[in-house]
Protein backbone atom coordinates (compact mmCIF):
# COMPACT_ATOMS: atom_id res chain seq x y z
CA UNK A 1 0.00 0.00 0.00
CA UNK A 2 2.86 2.54 0.84
CA UNK A 3 6.23 2.28 -0.04
CA UNK A 4 7.57 0.95 3.33
CA UNK A 5 5.91 -1.74 5.71
CA UNK A 6 3.19 -1.04 7.28
CA UNK A 7 0.50 -2.96 9.93
CA UNK A 8 -2.84 -2.66 9.66
CA UNK A 9 -5.78 -3.16 12.48
CA UNK A 10 -5.76 -6.32 12.50
CA UNK A 11 -2.49 -7.38 12.50
CA UNK A 12 -1.47 -4.84 15.19
CA UNK A 13 0.36 -5.98 18.67
CA UNK A 14 -0.68 -4.94 21.71
CA UNK A 15 0.64 -1.41 21.84
CA UNK A 16 -0.24 -0.28 18.27
CA UNK A 17 -3.94 -1.30 18.43
CA UNK A 18 -4.09 0.90 22.15
CA UNK A 19 -2.88 3.40 19.66
CA UNK A 20 -5.18 2.87 16.74
CA UNK A 21 -8.13 2.52 19.30
CA UNK A 22 -7.46 6.16 20.15
CA UNK A 23 -7.01 7.39 16.76
CA UNK A 24 -9.72 5.28 14.77
CA UNK A 25 -12.57 6.27 13.15
CA UNK A 26 -15.81 4.11 12.41
CA UNK A 27 -15.26 0.04 11.67
CA UNK A 28 -11.88 0.32 12.89
CA UNK A 29 -10.47 3.11 9.79
CA UNK A 30 -6.60 4.46 10.65
CA UNK A 31 -6.08 6.86 8.34
CA UNK A 32 -2.94 5.94 6.17
CA UNK A 33 -0.99 8.91 7.06
CA UNK A 34 -0.91 7.64 10.61
CA UNK A 35 -0.84 3.63 9.76
CA UNK A 36 2.34 4.90 7.50
CA UNK A 37 4.08 5.44 11.09
CA UNK A 38 3.35 1.59 12.45
CA UNK A 39 6.92 0.50 12.91
CA UNK A 40 7.70 3.23 15.16
CA UNK A 41 4.38 3.50 17.26
CA UNK A 42 5.98 6.59 19.24
CA UNK A 43 6.36 8.94 16.40
CA UNK A 44 2.39 7.96 15.50
CA UNK A 45 2.06 8.94 19.38
CA UNK A 46 4.13 12.07 18.29
CA UNK A 47 2.69 13.25 15.04
CA UNK A 48 -0.92 12.82 16.71
CA UNK A 49 0.17 15.00 19.74
CA UNK A 50 1.64 17.43 17.79
CA UNK A 51 -1.58 17.29 15.59
CA UNK A 52 -4.35 17.48 17.94
CA UNK A 53 -2.72 20.16 19.94
CA UNK A 54 -1.97 22.51 16.42
CA UNK A 55 -5.60 22.22 14.92
CA UNK A 56 -7.54 21.37 17.06
CA UNK A 57 -7.43 22.64 20.80
CA UNK A 58 -9.63 24.79 22.65
CA UNK A 59 -7.07 27.36 23.58
CA UNK A 60 -6.48 28.20 20.29
CA UNK A 61 -8.06 31.60 19.17
CA UNK A 62 -8.07 31.74 15.50
CA UNK A 63 -10.78 29.82 13.81
CA UNK A 64 -10.89 26.36 12.80
CA UNK A 65 -11.91 27.08 9.41
CA UNK A 66 -9.17 29.40 8.72
CA UNK A 67 -6.24 26.98 10.55
CA UNK A 68 -7.99 24.24 8.16
CA UNK A 69 -8.03 26.30 4.88
CA UNK A 70 -4.50 27.08 5.39
CA UNK A 71 -3.25 23.54 5.84
CA UNK A 72 -5.28 22.68 2.59
CA UNK A 73 -3.60 25.92 0.92
CA UNK A 74 0.52 24.65 2.12
CA UNK A 75 -0.85 20.99 1.02
CA UNK A 76 -1.69 22.27 -2.40
CA UNK A 77 1.55 24.46 -2.42
CA UNK A 78 3.67 21.28 -1.99
CA UNK A 79 1.12 19.40 -4.49
CA UNK A 80 0.63 17.01 -1.62
CA UNK A 81 -2.96 15.39 -3.09
CA UNK A 82 -3.59 13.22 0.05
CA UNK A 83 -3.50 16.36 2.60
CA UNK A 84 -5.27 18.63 -0.02
CA UNK A 85 -8.04 15.89 -0.17
CA UNK A 86 -8.65 14.82 3.65
CA UNK A 87 -8.86 18.86 4.23
CA UNK A 88 -10.59 20.19 1.92
CA UNK A 89 -13.36 17.46 3.19
CA UNK A 90 -13.28 18.65 6.79
CA UNK A 91 -12.81 22.08 5.78
CA UNK A 92 -16.47 21.78 3.51
CA UNK A 93 -18.12 20.22 6.75
CA UNK A 94 -16.51 23.29 8.75
CA UNK A 95 -18.42 26.15 6.68
CA UNK A 96 -21.41 23.72 5.22
CA UNK A 97 -21.83 25.98 2.76
CA UNK A 98 -21.57 24.34 -0.66
CA UNK A 99 -21.11 27.22 -3.10
CA UNK A 100 -18.35 29.06 -0.47
CA UNK A 101 -16.34 25.30 -0.76
CA UNK A 102 -16.30 25.40 -4.63
CA UNK A 103 -15.37 29.28 -4.71
CA UNK A 104 -12.62 28.61 -2.26
CA UNK A 105 -11.59 25.39 -4.36
CA UNK A 106 -11.85 27.55 -7.52
CA UNK A 107 -9.98 30.29 -6.12
CA UNK A 108 -7.15 28.49 -4.46
CA UNK A 109 -6.56 26.37 -8.28
CA UNK A 110 -6.83 29.72 -10.24
CA UNK A 111 -4.17 31.52 -7.84
CA UNK A 112 -6.76 34.25 -6.75
CA UNK A 113 -7.18 33.75 -2.98
CA UNK A 114 -6.74 37.24 -2.51
CA UNK A 115 -9.85 37.77 -4.13
CA UNK A 116 -11.68 35.20 -1.99
CA UNK A 117 -10.27 36.15 1.67
CA UNK A 118 -10.24 39.51 3.51
CA UNK A 119 -6.94 41.11 3.73
CA UNK A 120 -6.08 40.13 7.29
CA UNK A 121 -6.88 36.56 6.19
CA UNK A 122 -5.08 36.60 2.41
CA UNK A 123 -1.92 38.16 4.70
CA UNK A 124 -1.52 34.69 6.59
CA UNK A 125 -1.54 32.78 3.47
CA UNK A 126 1.49 35.65 2.42
CA UNK A 127 3.33 34.22 5.26
CA UNK A 128 2.74 30.61 4.88
CA UNK A 129 3.95 30.97 1.32
CA UNK A 130 6.90 32.06 2.46
CA UNK A 131 7.60 29.89 5.09
CA UNK A 132 6.83 26.64 3.25
CA UNK A 133 8.95 27.51 0.05
CA UNK A 134 11.17 30.64 1.04
CA UNK A 135 11.55 30.20 4.75
CA UNK A 136 15.15 31.73 5.22
CA UNK A 137 13.72 34.78 3.16
CA UNK A 138 11.68 35.81 6.55
CA UNK A 139 12.20 38.59 8.58
CA UNK A 140 11.32 40.12 11.38
CA UNK A 141 9.01 42.99 8.93
CA UNK A 142 7.06 39.66 8.31
CA UNK A 143 6.19 39.18 11.06
CA UNK A 144 5.43 43.21 12.00
CA UNK A 145 3.04 42.67 8.83
CA UNK A 146 1.25 40.06 9.92
CA UNK A 147 0.65 42.37 13.40
CA UNK A 148 -0.54 45.52 10.97
CA UNK A 149 -3.13 43.57 9.96
CA UNK A 150 -4.40 42.47 13.30
CA UNK A 151 -2.81 39.43 14.40
CA UNK A 152 -2.13 38.52 17.57
CA UNK A 153 1.58 37.36 18.84
CA UNK A 154 -0.52 34.23 19.81
CA UNK A 155 -2.17 33.84 16.44
CA UNK A 156 0.98 34.12 14.34
CA UNK A 157 2.56 31.42 16.38
CA UNK A 158 -0.62 29.43 15.69
CA UNK A 159 -0.29 30.38 12.16
CA UNK A 160 3.36 29.33 12.13
CA UNK A 161 2.71 25.71 13.77
CA UNK A 162 -0.03 24.87 11.61
CA UNK A 163 2.13 26.03 8.34
CA UNK A 164 4.96 23.93 9.78
CA UNK A 165 2.77 20.68 10.98
CA UNK A 166 1.26 20.36 7.45
CA UNK A 167 5.03 21.09 5.43
CA UNK A 168 5.99 18.25 7.61
CA UNK A 169 2.92 15.79 6.87
CA UNK A 170 3.13 16.39 3.58
CA UNK A 171 6.46 15.16 2.95
CA UNK A 172 5.34 12.00 5.35
CA UNK A 173 3.06 11.16 3.08
CA UNK A 174 4.65 12.05 -0.20
CA UNK A 175 7.52 10.28 1.48
CA UNK A 176 6.43 7.17 1.64
CA UNK A 177 4.06 7.26 -0.91
CA UNK A 178 0.84 7.45 1.34
CA UNK A 179 -2.61 7.46 -0.44
CA UNK A 180 -6.15 7.73 0.37
CA UNK A 181 -7.32 4.28 -0.85
CA UNK A 182 -9.42 3.35 1.50
CA UNK A 183 -9.65 6.28 3.86
CA UNK A 184 -12.97 8.43 5.28
CA UNK A 185 -11.71 11.68 4.02
CA UNK A 186 -12.65 14.79 6.30
CA UNK A 187 -12.86 12.45 9.79
CA UNK A 188 -10.79 14.61 12.33
CA UNK A 189 -10.48 14.41 16.31
CA UNK A 190 -12.57 17.64 16.90
CA UNK A 191 -12.90 17.18 20.65
CA UNK A 192 -11.09 20.11 21.13
CA UNK A 193 -11.65 20.80 24.64
CA UNK A 194 -9.71 17.30 25.55
CA UNK A 195 -6.25 17.25 24.09
CA UNK A 196 -6.14 13.17 24.52
CA UNK A 197 -9.06 12.73 23.06
CA UNK A 198 -7.68 11.69 18.88
CA UNK A 199 -10.54 9.85 18.50
CA UNK A 200 -11.53 10.15 14.30
CA UNK A 201 -15.27 11.18 13.83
Amino acid sequence: MFWIKHINYEEADKVLKSIYNRVKGPGNKVDNILMAHSLRPHSLTGHMALYKNVIHNTNNTLAKWYLESMGVFVSFINRCDYCVEHHFEGLKKLWDDKTKSEAFLYALENNSLDDFFEKKWFAGLVYARMLTLEPKSLQEKNIIDLKNVGFSDGEILEINQVVSYFNYANRTVLGLGVHTKGDVLGLSPNNSDVPDNWNHQ
